[in-house]
């Protein structure tokens, strides 16, 4: 049968199993979105910016375990996209972009509103389309969406001329995808698949580092049974936070610059490393040279691209991580490493790193454990970036893959909301917390208007400091307190809510934080609480830069008593 391209791309979406759609109309993606209504599967969400189109696809994408979709018109539609789809890049989220182009007669021409889309985003995009006739649509998405879900995901653009969306054509959609020379490795070489589980079994203070390449892989199960039959602490990335659970007594929590003290010191003093799913980043690994500086290193990672990378790895696997992970699982023996957990064990007591102290002002990590305790654990975090992004990721106890949806590689301020947004689409039954600073959250608050259209029901916590606060945190520790362009002013919060007709509420004391949060937890809608923390309250643990991990400072000794221990510290009894 005939249709339009439109249609097409309409009709290739819904056998893909696309269920929401984020984005903004404009004139060269008119045709598109003429069509959607007849197409009641696809919910269309109206997003105010592009990006943020763009992030909450991501985040989507991120929740469900399935790809997320945005539309954007040519131009200035599409280049807003591009900070998004960079993020989707760097933190391998699966998103298929569909943007607008002018009608092919003008391309080359610079018609208004013309950009060459393709080649801007051609370094960010695992591949990218420009499709010159509505023939082509249906094959495109088809390898879109199995390029975007398979091997190591990323983002996909399409970029359509204008006319090609009212050309019809033959509607054929594909039964599957053959593309010549993109074979994503799957099983890993047996015979480096046999090394790392000799090393393993032979070594006397092993460590697994998780990252996100756990969650992409779905290889939770694999995970922990490695961990618990060779009794091998665990530690994470930043996006790997979740695909171990916290609670676990082999976990021992996030390394890197603002990892846990005795996470980072388990790194300096392992004899092996099994790295999977991550990328040695320089977040994660600061100083390189002084990385894991008495191990070996086994480094697991579906991109070959990535290994030796940063770390050399003596034995590198490239591939799938479930299915490498069953495999060394099949030869590893049961062992027991009492001295090794000990002595991390004894770290953690030693260096509780995240434990809070009592204050007369409020303290953002007061506020992240209060509503870990109030949603028992249960709740979706997605944060903005800065220092709020850090004190959630150190304060809440994750549990259960996919908990926590933050930006990694490309540290994009104003994520959080969009983010929260696409969570709480994907999984609506779930509680969405949006954990934002002041200054990032200003970035994206126009998506408020997004939440009130489209009856989102996050709840939004606000770490309002009055400052850029990560940054002021450099220049307090590293520039002699000489603050720079980090004094932040801002609207009153709550009022703005209001006039986009959420409630909120205003927090200064600590005796207000539990019946505010649980006052947003009984509201059914969206809620946003601002809270007024103490201005110039720093993230510790902290790697200085140029630093490795073994030269963590910790929060400077303080007279007042704790106010609580570590959430993160579940004794091994071993």
């Amino acid at each position: 049968m005939k249709l339009t391209g439109a249609e097409i791309i309409c009709e290739s979406l819904v056998r893909e199993g696309v269920k929401v759609i984020f984005g903004i109309q404009g004139g060269s993606i008119l045709p598109l979105y003429d069509k959607l209504p007849q197409y009641p599967q696809l919910r269309h969400i109206l997003v105010r910016h592009e990006q943020c189109a763009a992030h909450s696809a991501d985040s989507y994408a991120r929740a469900t375990g399935e790809v997320g979709v945005c539309f954007a018109t040519s131009g200035p539609g599409a280049t807003n996209l591009v900070t998004g789809i960079a993020n989707a890049y760097l933190d391998s989220s699966p998103v298929v972009a569909i943007t607008g182009q002018v009608a092919r007669p003008f391309i080359g021409k610079d018609a208004f509103q013309e950009i060459d889309i393709t080649g801007i985003t051609l370094p960010i995009t695992k591949h990218n389309y420009l499709v010159k006739d509505a023939s082509s649509l249906a094959r495109t998405i088809k390898e879109a969406f199995y390029l975007g879900r398979t091997g190591r995901p990323g983002p996909i653009l399409i970029d359509i001329p204008r006319d090609v969306f009212i050309e019809e054509a033959e509607f054929h959609y594909p039964n599957k995808v053959n593309l010549t020379g993109y074979k994503p490795p799957l099983r890993g070489h047996p015979a480096q698949i046999k090394k790392a589980a000799q090393l393993i079994n032979e070594a006397r203070q092993p460590l697994i580092i998780a990252g996100r390449g756990i969650v992409v892989a779905g290889a939770y199960t694999e995970l922990q049974h490695i961990a618990e039959t060779a009794q091998i602490p665990v530690v994470t990335t930043l996006l790997g936070i979740g695909c171990f659970p916290e609670s676990h007594t082999l976990s021992f929590g996030m390394i890197g610059m603002h990892g846990m003290a005795y996470a980072n010191m388990a790194v300096t003093n392992a004899d092996l490393i099994i790295a999977i799913g991550m990328r040695f980043d320089d977040r994660a690994t600061t100083k390189v040279s002084g990385f894991a500086p008495k191990a070996r290193v086994i480094h697991i990672d579906i991109d070959p691209a990535e290994i030796g990378k940063n770390v050399r790895a003596d034995v590198p696997i490239v591939g799938d991580a479930r299915i490498i992970l069953q495999e060394i699982n099949k030869l590893v023996a049961p062992t027991q490493h009492p001295k090794w957990i000990r002595q991390l064990d004894e770290w953690r007591k030693e260096h509780p790193s995240i434990i809070i102290q009592d204050s007369e002002g409020l303290l953002p990590q007061f506020i992240v454990r209060k509503i870990y305790e109030v949603t028992k654990g249960e709740a979706t975090i997605a944060t903005g970036v800065g220092q709020n992004q850090m004190w959630a990721a150190q304060h809440y106890w994750y549990n259960k893959p996919n908990s926590f949806i933050s930006s990694g590689g490309l540290g994009t301020m104003g994520f959080g909301l969009p983010a929260a947004i696409g969570a709480k689409l994907g999984c609506p039954e779930t509680t969405v917390w949006c954990i934002d600073g002041d200054g990032s959250f200003q970035m994206t608050l126009h998506e408020l208007a997004t939440i009130t259209q489209e009856k989102v029901a996050v709840k939004i916590a606000i770490i309002n400091n009055g400052f850029l606060g990560m940054v002021r945190q450099w220049q307090e520790l590293f520039y002699g307190k000489r603050y720079v362009a980090t004094r932040l002013s801002g609207p009153d919060f709550v009022k703005v809510a209001e006039a986009y007709g959420i409630p909120g509420l205003r927090v200064k004391h600590k005796e207000e934080v539990v019946p505010a949060i649980e006052q947003a937890m009984a509201n059914p809608g969206p809620f946003l609480i601002d809270f007024i923390v103490e201005p110039e309250e720093n993230v510790y643990p902290m790697v200085p830069p140029g630093a490795t991990l073994a030269e963590v400072m910790e929060a400077p000794s303080k007279k007042t008593k704790a106010l609580s221990d570590s959430i993160k510290s579940p004794v091994s009894n071993i």
